[in-house]
């Protein structure tokens, strides 16, 4: 529970309530784009604020009062904003990264679903996010305290690693198969408790698989080769287990449809979260503007505090049916909001519409090398007038921004247009190949023409 906020802490929140007021102003202006240099104010802004927290608190105390949650939001937005002017490789752009990435590693730990497979690219992941933040903290782009509380959030999802990994290591090599075989049922399982209408044909290959395991069994243990029992039976057992009493609620809940009537206004809000950010997943490179996630993150944070002891409850403390239906669409939202993040490019949101569309023309021209001709200039002037018009945006070979600065992600939109000239000029040169053989072909068949005239003369002159 957060505490009061002490006396002279109170001119640093009403502070800080006004920067994230004006973030949130920011991120509702859809009618332009996204100045970095407002984004740059307004962190200069947060960093003198906490300055001033570092000045009246210690270091060895853990304080968690309204300004700390207040501070969390503000830094959640600037890391979105970051994302959005395209500092994808900047130290305050990895925040909201780390904190999506704990909550699935939270979420992970909680249900014991997983295998190394599920955790190799979070391992990676937080490498990345670690070189870039060590190299902003040697060249001193960030304040220490900022660079700190980072290095913090990196370690405790490193943790979070190390304990799943080191749960796993427990497991007897002859089990691993067995594990990684019911992980990808229950997957499947809670998958299917969550679709719409009838799930018989589905659900019954998936427990005949169940079936063939449990029999494989004997005395309630899984065997290795030569008929030992490995250790840590546990850990398999539980999963099958979990496995059968999912199929099962599936089934009875076939005529209920999902989920109890007590649950289903969470399970609509879920449902909604769902279907908007798989539409997101699609369409994120024309339509996404990253502070948009900020709202889903919280609508999510909002649903999963209603949970007790891990579980969804209704006004008497029961524990309806529906929870592993309402937990898969909980976890596969936190999956959506952590897949966009991490494909959020390099690309400031000013260029992004040029990037799309250096994008589709590099596409294209790769399908017409692809399938090849023929074909004549007039087919390649649609692509070079794009290029053309790309081209003319440039000044001393540059994107300018409507403010006159220069927005991130040049280098990337240059290799894209440098690499769409190169398609266009090999086409054209299979063009003229083309020609060539055309011209060669008509030759031979003059030659050919004449050498017959030629020895037609000397028959008719015998005749």
């Amino acid at each position: 529970m957060a505490s009061t906020v002490p006396q002279e802490e109170l001119p640093i929140l009403e502070a800080v309530i006004n920067i994230r007021n004006r973030l949130t102003a920011l991120k509702k202006n859809r009618a332009e784009y996204v100045k970095a240099s407002d984004v740059n104010s307004l962190y200069q802004s947060v960093v003198k604020q906490v300055n001033k927290l570092n000045d009246v608190r210690d270091d060895t105390t853990t304080y968690n009062n309204r300004l700390d949650t207040t501070l969390a939001d503000v830094f959640s937005l600037l890391s979105l904003f970051y994302l959005t002017i395209g500092k994808t490789k900047d130290t305050l752009g990895t925040y909201c990264q780390i904190a999506s990435m704990k909550q699935i590693l939270n979420h992970m730990n909680e249900s014991a679903v997983y295998n190394d497979a599920d955790l190799a690219p979070f391992h990676r992941r937080l490498n990345e996010l670690r070189n870039i933040i060590q190299h902003d903290k040697e060249h001193g782009k960030h304040p220490k305290p900022l660079i700190k509380l980072l290095e913090r959030q990196l370690n405790e999802c490193e943790a979070i690693v190390r304990t799943l990994q080191e749960s796993l290591s427990v497991l007897p090599v002859e089990l691993v198969p067995v594990h990684q075989k019911l992980v990808t049922i229950r997957r499947q399982l809670v998958a299917l408790a969550a679709k719409e209408g009838s799930h018989k044909a589905e659900l019954k290959p998936l427990q005949e698989e169940l079936r063939k395991i449990e029999s494989a069994r004997v005395d309630g243990n899984f065997l290795g080769p030569g008929g030992i029992v490995p250790t840590s039976q546990a850990l398999c057992s539980s999963l099958l287990e979990e496995c059968f009493e999912i199929s099962q609620e599936i089934k009875a809940n076939e005529e209920s449809k999902h989920v109890a009537s007590s649950l289903k206004p969470i399970y609509d809000r879920l449902s909604g979260l769902r279907t908007e950010l798989e539409s997101l997943v699609l369409t994120h490179r024309w339509t996404l503007r990253e502070t948009d996630l900020f709202n889903y993150s919280l609508s999510l944070q909002e649903i999963d505090k209603m949970r007790v002891d891990g579980k969804f409850v209704d006004s008497e403390g029961n524990r309806p049916p529906g929870q592993y239906v309402l937990l898969y669409m909980l976890r596969r939202c936190y999956g959506l909001i952590y897949r966009l993040l991490s494909s959020s490019e390099p690309v400031s949101e000013e260029l992004m519409p040029i990037a799309n569309k250096l994008s589709t023309v590099k596409k294209c021209l790769n399908e017409v090398l692809k399938y090849g001709g023929p074909f004549s200039a007039r087919d390649l002037y649609p692509y070079q007038l794009a290029l053309f018009q790309i081209d003319s945006m440039r000044q001393d070979g540059k994107f300018i921004g409507v403010d006159g600065t220069i927005p991130e992600g040049q280098g990337i939109l240059m290799a894209h247009l440098n690499e769409c000239h190169e398609l266009v000029e090999m086409l054209r040169e299979s063009m003229e190949e083309a020609d060539d053989d055309d011209e060669e072909d008509i030759e031979d068949d003059e030659d050919y023409d004449e050498d017959d005239e030629s020895d037609e003369g000397p028959a008719e002159e015998k005749h």
